[in-house]
């Protein structure tokens, strides 16, 4: 899939997120982006969404995808859905990077992923403490280990 993104790429570390529907501003409520994930880039803890559901579609790859323990390889044109406060991480433990629509509804909005970007990129690296700050902002929570 090849389409326009609606502002530039965001990227954190091996993550690129091109937003195609930004649900907090278009007041369509739903939101799009195109997610790329370089292999084993570094990516975000297991975690919920208090208000948001998510659905994951992979374009290119293999995504590994996590939802309440079950553990998939996604691989184009598979998906999977997490609920609302549902436990869910990704990872691309694979040779090639990976690319998945992802469908966040209501929308958390690009300027979440600006304003983490910001934490990672800072200097001394990034500050775990201050990204669970602006996850919770966001309505995210952290997962217990093991959850």
């Amino acid at each position: 899939m090849n389409a326009a993104a609606i502002d530039a790429p965001i990227e954190i570390g091996g993550l690129e997120i091109n937003y195609l529907i930004d649900g907090t501003k278009s007041g369509a409520g739903m939101g799009v982006f195109e997610l790329t994930v370089a292999p084993g880039a570094r990516v975000p803890p297991a975690h919920s969404h208090r208000d948001n559901e998510e659905l994951v579609y992979v374009l290119e790859g293999c995504l590994r995808y996590s939802v309440d323990g079950e553990t998939r390889d996604l691989t184009p044109g598979e998906r999977m859905y997490t609920p609302k406060g549902s436990v869910h991480a990704f990872a691309n433990p694979h040779d090639a990077p990976t690319k998945a629509l992802i469908i966040l509804t209501p929308d958390i909005g690009a300027q979440y992923f600006r304003d983490i970007a910001t934490v990672v990129k800072a200097p001394g690296g990034p500050n775990p403490q201050a990204m669970a700050e602006i996850m919770a902002r966001y309505g995210l929570t952290i997962a217990k280990p093991g959850a």
